[in-house]
């Protein structure tokens, strides 16, 4: 099918494969897993098409298995980022005048290349790299990144056919143009799909890109950039590097054709981007595009009349799943004293039956934590909690670093809304949960909107709609993704747009038509057909 006047082809989620025993993509994705594992990559910077390797060697370690070394990558310096944003720049003017078309078949043709002979290589290196179990892979590294690429396509188009009107004998119209410069993508390592998406919306628009992955994610960064090369994208549009956040900072944010930055990561990184830009603002051409995701605290509310199962899972899945290292990860719950010990019970069973370990093993719900700094940031909180007597452990709480850094999913029972680790963001496998008075519900929204200065995700579980009504509305800057009556991760490209604002980041959407339009710069022309030849308006004329 086609769609309209543009003619691409209409964009649909990408269906995720089960992996079910017995299924050729569970032998297919076990094959590519024992295979890169048993390897040690080389992994290469790209700058300008080109593999550049240095003499700094670092070794890449899986998370769950920190003993075995599966690569090494070559660490750069700020050199390297010079020459990336001099490639990029070269590459700058070919690109930017590209036709759209072309443009958007290269990103076609990747999605197509990853829903086929690149899906088992991209998840098992996000499954050996990141530690994620083989499903966190599949809707991650597979289909959120196919479904990023076809549907910003879309976004893309829709941008081009915003047009304004034109009155008779003269015509208008909106020239999108990309930025005058380059971009700096800065990813994180929790997806895959992010680490590909903000190097690739702006290169889409007719962008040149520097970017830097997270060390931890530098794995799978090496196979998207494959990809990229495989579905031709030429040289020199991104750039990849593997150096210091502080080293490529003091380059890139200094240099005047620096044009904007799409960034995920933490918000204190985020706040010093911004600053430092201001401190260089008077450098650049033009006013930088700063876009960013940033930290989240995010929260399930249960009102009295919930269905206490429902949010059970909703606890079990949007706090756990994946560690808790999505940015949209529950880490906080308000539930009401008549529905906690139904909750209570699901809950801990549920966690009674997770099983830990190796992402190989495809029995295994929980992996390990990103790193360690990851981890002993985690066991402080949890051993503090273990030593307070106003909160109490009702699972989990143990955790071991000696062959990965494995935390047991955790959830600390709170009666001071206002305890540490209901506040402090923690990106991990620990809940916090405070009891309620189901009478006191507005009172708890309140301190639901209060106790955070993040504002990414949150959800709200109640069958009383008038309940539903007042936590949208008493809660709407609370969450920049709001979920009635489901947990609050699983944002789907084309469905749910992602990102929050107040800490948690600029709100542009990922995923949307929105974000798309952050790498653009819009020249309005005018073209008269048959310009006037005399200066008076009528009104001049005399009697």
């Amino acid at each position: 099918m086609a769609n309209g006047f543009f003619n691409v082809p209409i964009p649909v989620n990408e269906p995720v494969k089960g992996y079910a025993p017995g299924s050729k993509e569970r032998e297919e994705l076990q094959k590519a897993y024992n295979e890169l594992r048993e390897q040690q990559l080389d992994i290469p910077m790209y700058i300008g098409g080109k593999e550049v390797r240095t003499e700094n060697k670092v070794p890449f370690t899986p998370p769950h298995d920190h003993q075995r070394v599966v690569a090494h990558y070559h660490y750069g310096n700020a050199s390297h980022v010079e020459q990336a944003i001099d490639a990029a720049l070269a590459a700058r003017e070919q690109w930017s005048q590209m036709p759209w078309e072309s443009r958007a078949a290269i990103f076609l043709k990747a999605a197509d290349l990853l829903a086929g002979p690149f899906r088992a290589r991209m998840n098992a290196a996000t499954m050996i790299g990141q530690s994620k179990n083989a499903y966190q892979a599949e809707i991650d590294a597979a289909c959120e990144m196919i479904d990023f690429f076809r549907f910003n396509v879309q976004y893309m188009t829709d941008i081009y056919k915003l047009q304004p009107e034109s009155l008779p004998g003269m015509w208008n119209r909106l020239e999108h143009r990309p930025l005058e410069g380059f971009v700096f993508a800065l990813t994180p390592f929790n997806f895959t799909s992010i680490a590909a998406n903000l190097p690739a919306a702006p290169a889409m628009m007719g962008n040149v890109v520097v970017w830097k992955p997270a060390n931890t994610q530098i794995y799978s960064a090496q196979v998207i950039m494959e990809l990229f090369q495989a579905a031709g994208l030429p040289d020199g549009v991104i750039n990849l590097v593997y150096v210091d956040g502080p080293e490529a900072g003091d380059v890139i944010f200094r240099h005047r054709q620096f044009a904007g930055i799409h960034f995920t990561g933490s918000t204190g990184v985020f706040n010093n981007i911004w600053k430092t830009i201001g401190e260089h603002i008077n450098t650049y051409r033009g006013y930088p595009r700063i876009v960013g995701e940033t930290g989240g605290k995010d929260f399930i509310v249960a009102h009295k009349s919930a269905n206490a199962k429902e949010v059970a899972v909703s606890i079990t899945r949007g706090a756990f799943e994946y560690q808790g290292q999505k940015c949209s990860a529950a880490s906080r719950a308000y539930i009401p004293s008549n529905l906690w010990e139904e909750v209570k019970g699901y809950v801990v069973e549920d966690l009674k039956s997770f099983k830990m370990g190796d992402p190989g093993d495809f029995s295994n719900f929980i992996n390990a934590v990103i790193d360690e700094k990851s981890f002993d940031k985690l066991a402080r909180y949890i051993d503090a909690a273990k030593k307070d007597d106003s909160v109490e452990i009702i699972a989990g709480g143990n955790h071991d670093k000696s062959k990965g850094y494995f935390i047991e999913p955790t959830i600390i029972v709170a009666q001071d809304p206002q305890y540490v680790t209901m506040c402090d963001e923690l990106f991990g496998p620990v809940l916090t949960l405070h009891v309620y008075d189901p009478e006191k519900f507005e009172e708890t929204l309140e301190i639901v909107d209060q106790t955070s200065p993040y504002a990414l995700t949150g959800a709200i579980f109640a069958n009383d709609r008038y309940a539903v009504e007042l936590a949208t509305k008493k809660l709407s800057h609370a969450a920049g993704n709001f979920y009635i009556n489901d947990k609050p991760t699983g944002a789907v490209v084309g469905q749910q747009p992602f990102g929050g604002s107040r800490a948690s980041g600029t709100n542009d959407k990922a995923g949307s038509m929105l974000n798309l339009l952050r790498w653009t710069s819009a020249r309005t022309i005018k073209e008269t057909f048959v310009p006037p030849v005399d200066y008076r308006y009528p009104f001049l004329q005399q009697d």
